[in-house]
């Protein structure tokens, strides 16, 4: 067993190996500082040891063993498809690739595909984007995207791709650059727009709002949308065609502010949503005078319904 424990250790990725810590370090810190019990410390480790065994059978099945590839794009996505997935009991049985935790609809794309791109993008997120050390950490980033790329050439030919996505640029460039990763793959690739889906499924005419990104849907709808239209009809290879065109077409620009309008990913200025920024800054200031957090709440539903796929190009702006 000591054997099999240094074996999972060692094919723990620095960031993973670090995350851990971490988080071991925090519940210590909780013990000294808290009413936090020793019994709660003992059992959440136990947990996070039993955790940390399954994960590690999980990661190391082989690509083969799985039924269908899923492809989302951020984290938040992919944890509801991993709960969607396992209430329909396909946990084992299909696999769920985050395609990198990143927000294409900001930040330069250019040669996104090659390291030097790579790190052209990383040192703009570093000087214009105040997030994270550990998201912004230039080792992990990169190893982030040659661990994707890895799983992407890992997929085996006659394994389904499912591709999930909003409307939204973050997706929709998502979905272009993945599409351009697989070009050179045989595999039947699906496109499941979860917009179109919930309005077919949840339109609800009390609804004022509908979800512009699959991480604004909660498990339980994703799990239905995803019960009525799995696998409904691939892509044509055409359309693949059009999807790695409109990427590399994409990739030779130095804009770094996109937008989804008229089916369309667009390239706009830095100063695009400045007049957004504005004007919501006031509503929320008059509806905080006149009606309190009732009316601040409608404001922000709306802004975050309406502006969700963009919500890092008002960030960008405000932090510059």
């Amino acid at each position: 067993m000591i054997k099999d424990l240094r074996k999972i250790v060692k094919e723990l990725k620095e960031s993973e190996a670090k995350s851990l810590l971490l988080i071991i370090l925090l519940k210590i810190k909780r013990l000294e500082e808290s009413g936090y019990s020793s019994k709660q410390f003992s059992d959440e480790l136990y947990e996070m040891y039993k955790e940390l065994l399954n994960f590690s059978q999980i990661k190391n099945k082989t690509d083969e063993t799985y039924q269908i590839i899923h492809i989302v794009f951020g984290n938040s996505s992919g944890g509801a498809l991993k709960v969607a997935l396992r209430d329909l009991d396909l946990e084992r049985k299909e696999k769920v690739i985050v395609f990198f935790d990143d927000i294409f609809s900001i930040g330069p794309i250019w040669k996104l595909q090659d390291e030097a791109g790579r790190t052209y993008r990383y040192e703009w997120l570093r000087n214009h984007i105040n997030l994270e050390d550990d998201y912004l950490d230039e080792d992990d980033y990169e190893e982030s995207f040659r661990d994707i790329l890895h799983q992407i050439n890992a997929i085996p030919e006659q394994v389904p791709i499912i591709i999930w996505n909003g409307e939204n640029a973050h997706e929709q460039t998502g979905v272009r650059y993945a599409l351009y990763l697989l070009h050179k793959k045989t595999n039947d690739i699906f496109l499941i727009n979860t917009l179109e889906a919930y309005k077919a499924y949840f339109n609800n005419s009390s609804d004022e709002y509908f979800p512009l990104y699959t991480a604004a849907i909660d498990p339980e709808k994703l799990k239905a949308i995803y019960e009525k239209t799995r696998l409904n009809k691939p892509l044509l290879p055409e359309n693949r065609m059009r999807f790695v065109q409109e990427w590399e077409s994409l990739a030779n620009k130095q804009e770094v502010l996109r937008i989804w309008q008229d089916g369309e990913i667009q390239s706009v200025a830095d100063s695009f949503y400045d007049q957004y920024i504005i004007n919501t800054a006031q509503r929320l200031h008059n509806a905080q005078k006149e009606q309190g957090l009732y009316k601040i709440g409608r404001i922000n539903r709306r802004s975050v319904s309406t502006f969700a796929p963009i919500y890092w190009g008002p960030i960008f702006r405000i932090q510059n």
